[in-house]
C-alpha cells in the first residue's frame, strides 16, 4: 500500500476553499442588506460631492471675494475699517464671523494684526492664536505680532519666546527684525549676555539687512556694559 505523503499546500488550499464557501454563503444570506448599504454609501458620496460643488465651493469663493476691500484697507493702514468694515464692505472680524476660515487662514492673521494696531492686545492674541497657516512670511509675522501683544501686556518672557519662534521660521526674510526685538526684550529682562548673542547673530547671518547695517552700535554698547 502506497504511503500517503502530506502536501504542505493542501491545508492552505482547503482553508481557501472554506473561506470562499463561507463568503458565498454570507452573500446569499445578506445580499439584499449589502445592496442597500452600497446604495446608501453611493447616495452619501453623491450628497457630499453636491455639497462641495453647489454649497461649499461657491461659499468659499464668496468669502474670498469679501476679503479684497478689507485687505485694501489693511494695506492703507486703515485698521479700523479693515477690521470692522466700512458699512458697505465687510471687515476681517465680520468675515470670520460669517465664513470662518473659508476665506483663507490668513484672515485670522489680518484680524489679529488690526487689533494689535488698534491697541487691543488680548483680542489680537485671540485671533493670532487661531492662525494655522504655513506660509513662512505670514506665519513668522503672526508669531511676532503675538510677541508684540504680550510685550504690550508686560509679559516679556512670553513675548521673547514668540520672537525667537518667529525668527526660526524657515525661509523667513524678516528674521533679523525679530532677533532685534528678542535682544531688546532680553535687555528689558536684564539678560544682556543673551541680548548680545542675538545681536551678534544678526551681524553674522544678516549683515546686509537693515538691522545688520546698524547692529554694531547695539553690540558696542552692550559689550561695554557686559565688561563693566
Amino acid at each position: 500500500m502506497a504511503k500517503h505523503i502530506n502536501n504542505p499546500n493542501e491545508d492552505k488550499i482547503e482553508k481557501v476553499g472554506e473561506a470562499v464557501s463561507n463568503t458565498e454563503e454570507f452573500f446569499k444570506k445578506n445580499g439584499k442588506k449589502l445592496s442597500y448599504t452600497g446604495v446608501a454609501l453611493i447616495l452619501v458620496a453623491a450628497v457630499v460631492v453636491l455639497l462641495f460643488l453647489y454649497y461649499y465651493n461657491p461659499l468659499k469663493d464668496e468669502a474670498i471675494a469679501q476679503t479684497f476691500p478689507a485687505e485694501q484697507y489693511f494695506e492703507a493702514q486703515d485698521y479700523e475699517k479693515a477690521l470692522n468694515g466700512d458699512g458697505n464692505s465687510l471687515g476681517f472680524a465680520q468675515i470670520i464671523d460669517e465664513y470662518g476660515a473659508k476665506a483663507g487662514k490668513a484672515v485670522y492673521f489680518y484680524a489679529g494684526a488690526c487689533e494689535l494696531q488698534l491697541g487691543n492686545a488680548e483680542a489680537a492674541i485671540s485671533y493670532l492664536n487661531k492662525y494655522k497657516g504655513k506660509e513662512p512670511v505670514i506665519k513668522a509675522r503672526a508669531l511676532a505680532c503675538t510677541g508684540d501683544a504680550y510685550s504690550i501686556l508686560g509679559n516679556y518672557e512670553t513675548a521673547l519666546g514668540y520672537y525667537l519662534r518667529a525668527a526660526a521660521v524657515e525661509s523667513n526674510i524678516i528674521a533679523p527684525s525679530y532677533l532685534l526685538k528678542a535682544g531688546i526684550i532680553c535687555e528689558e529682562l536684564g539678560r544682556n549676555d543673551e541680548a548680545l548673542k542675538y545681536y551678534r547673530e544678526i551681524k553674522d547671518r544678516y549683515p546686509q539687512s537693515m538691522e545688520g547695517t546698524e547692529i554694531d552700535k547695539y553690540i558696542s554698547r552692550l559689550e561695554v556694559e557686559v565688561k563693566e
